[in-house]
């Protein structure tokens, strides 16, 4: 067996059924959207059917995470409702559960009161908070309540305005600073096990994504796990005059780099290519 490459300098750990589990190499996280109106038309599920179907084959895939979103949050988006939020992730939780039972789950909300039922509920183990507690601080507290995994991610104002001309006076160093302040913040809310997202898209123009993924080491110095979702983005299918349907190809290109700069988890609409990505990766072991 091959061992995990030495470019992954940053491992970390999961809570899952009161044990920890330790994260040896990069992971692969599958993105399931049980939202109407997801920039990418082919992560739209809306039925447990079709949740069913799509967790087997991303599961069959090599999917070490299932992440479940009710929410839409690309840029211009209005935000959903906390009732019709919770129902989408009813329909989706309730299949993924009875018919998946190990594998791990992320939800993506930024809700605290969802968080607490889902993790109360479902057993999630994993709490994916685009705003990084700044829509509702309380969901600090749920994660250390619950001793769940909190992803923190960057995101310049809220999904409806934040690709309104975003500006940084140097976006990994304002980067870095909001993610030493809110570490700090998390850990005295009892949260342990931090996951760092930089927010590819979330209040960033093209220049900025391509800066922070240039720079993606520099954020090992927190010595947290950091997770990249640039899958299928405006980043990739803009530079190369397509759509997210066409950006698969420039997607596998820059998981690559991310991996090589140092990605401890990429959030995928792909699983199966993402895994392959990996798997090359770790060939380069000295």
């Amino acid at each position: 067996m091959l061992k995990p490459a030495k470019i992954f300098s940053c491992p970390g750990m999961i809570r899952a059924g009161g044990c920890l589990l330790p994260i040896e190499q990069p992971l692969v996280m599958g993105i399931i959207n049980v939202t109407p109106d997801s920039f990418y038309g082919g992560s739209r599920y809306n039925t447990q059917d079709m949740v069913r179907l799509q967790a087997q084959r991303m599961i069959e895939d090599g999917a070490d995470i299932l992440d479940i979103g009710a929410c839409s949050t690309r840029p211009g988006s209005v935000e959903t409702d906390p009732e019709t939020e919770k129902n989408r992730l009813d329909l989706a939780l309730s299949v993924i559960r009875a018919d998946f039972p190990e594998i791990l789950l992320s939800v993506d909300t930024y809700r605290s009161g969802i968080a607490d039922w889902v993790i109360t509920d479902y057993g999630v183990q994993i709490i994916n908070d685009i705003s990084g507690g700044n829509l509702d601080p309380d969901i600090y507290h749920i994660a250390g309540k619950h001793q769940v995994v909190y992803i923190l991610m960057h995101m310049l104002g809220t999904p409806r305005i934040m690709q309104e001309n975003p500006v940084y006076h140097d976006v990994v160093g304002d980067i870095s600073l909001y993610f030493s302040e809110k570490i700090n913040l998390l850990t005295d809310a009892g949260v342990s096990d931090i996951w760092l997202d930089p927010g590819f898209g979330f209040g960033k123009t093209i220049e900025h994504n391509y800066k922070i993924l240039n720079h993606l080491r520099d954020l090992l110095l927190f010595e947290r796990p950091i997770v990249v979702g640039i899958s299928r983005k405006s980043m990739i299918y803009k530079v190369l005059q397509g759509a997210p349907e066409s950006a698969l190809n420039g997607t596998s290109i820059l998981h690559t780099i991310a991996l090589l700069k140092g990605a401890g988890i990429v959030r995928v609409h792909d699983v199966r290519q993402a895994r392959e990505c990996l798997q090359l990766v770790n060939l380069l072991t000295d």
